[in-house]
């Protein structure tokens, strides 16, 4: 249909929903969103000017362009926090980015903010994270530092990956305000809007609760080890802390009409994340594997370097095309990737 002529491709895609359809979207918004949420009406737009969609408001058409995208599909390929887990049932970056969407999409709709702003950011604020979680961030980040004197963060690839990586490099010409909250959903800057603040405030809900449960599931965390405070305040399962939480958070921000929790609730989260850092993301025995996850990231990031005729294409600076191929890995592929170069045949069984 898009090769029709313009004015045959609009008499095409006419019809009494489809001419009422944004109009009816914008009267709905009015009546049913709080007054300090975000509407449609209000977006800044896009950076490439385009004609709206004629059955989808534009924050379900920027949904929709991340569902569909290569970088969404690949994270179900990536770490969260064990790397190639043996069991079916830890989590990828793919189910902590789909689970955190369900806890920030209830959060806006209790609070009557816009849901599908607040489902865009939160299916996209991951999608420029490199293989093998945070570990594999720092490896990246590491030796770019060496080399080239910068840091790699993967908020600010995400926003990289949906305005210049994807469809070819054209990226998916998002709105504004889904693009400010994917890269800011972590960091030291507040986003603009009180979806994107949802996110990045939920998103540290799910990873730390959602994290102790794969810990405990792994064998390397024993649940009554957890700090007595935060478990008596908040509850003993991930799924009754998660609900504290976003009660807690629900109830406060409707009484500030912004996004914020009470202090006890922020510092028993901020207990039970440093918690996590002792006890599982930082443990000895993680020492060996963070070591060697390093050595795969570093060794690829220094191969490619030397070996530009392996590097996929662009207008782009040399080194920014080899943080873009190896941040846009799996950890499948980077480990075969790895084991190619590196590993003799007559080594592999």
């Amino acid at each position: 249909m898009n090769d029709l002529p313009p004015a045959e491709r609009e008499a095409a895609l006419a019809g009494p929903v489809a001419d009422g359809f944004l109009a009816r979207m914008l009267r709905e918004e009015d009546a049913r969103l709080a007054p300090w949420a975000t509407r449609t009406a209000d977006s800044r737009g896009r950076a490439h000017p385009e004609d709206d969609c004629r059955l989808r408001t534009p924050y379900q058409r920027d949904r929709d362009r991340i569902v569909h995208s290569k970088a969404f599909r690949r994270l179900k390929h990536k770490t969260q926090v064990f790397i190639a887990p043996e069991g079916d049932h830890f989590r990828t970056r793919l189910t902590h980015t789909l689970e955190v969407t369900g806890i920030a999409r209830a959060v806006a709709r209790a609070l009557g903010l816009n849901e599908d702003l607040t489902e865009a950011i939160a299916l996209g604020h991951d999608l420029g994270h490199p293989p093998f979680g945070h570990t594999g961030e720092e490896a990246l980040s590491d030796a770019l530092e060496e080399r080239f004197g910068r840091r790699f963060h993967h908020n600010e690839h995400s926003l990289r990956m949906v305005e210049h990586l994807e469809r070819g490099g054209r990226g998916l010409n998002l709105t504004d305000e889904v693009r400010d909250g994917i890269l800011n959903h972590t960091g030291p800057v507040v986003p603009r809007t009180p979806e994107a603040r949802i996110v990045k405030l939920v998103d540290r809900f799910g990873y730390i609760n959602h994290d102790i449960d794969d810990a405990v599931r792994a064998g390397v965390l024993d649940p009554a080890r957890l700090p007595s405070g935060p478990v008596a305040l908040l509850g003993s399962t991930a799924a009754r802390r998660i609900d504290a939480l976003v009660h807690d958070l629900v109830e406060e921000s409707a009484r500030i009409e912004d996004i914020q929790q009470t202090p006890p609730y922020a510092e028993a989260l901020l207990e039970l994340r440093g918690f996590m850092f002792d006890e599982v993301y930082m443990r000895p025995a993680t020492e060996t594997e963070r070591a060697r996850i390093r050595n795969v990231v570093q060794s690829l990031f220094a191969w490619y370097l030397e070996h530009p005729d392996e590097v996929p294409p662009s207008d782009d600076p040399f080194e920014t095309r080899v943080v873009d191929h190896v941040a846009g890995m799996t950890d499948r592929y980077a480990l075969r990737a790895y084991r190619d170069r590196f590993e003799p045949s007559a080594w592999r069984f």
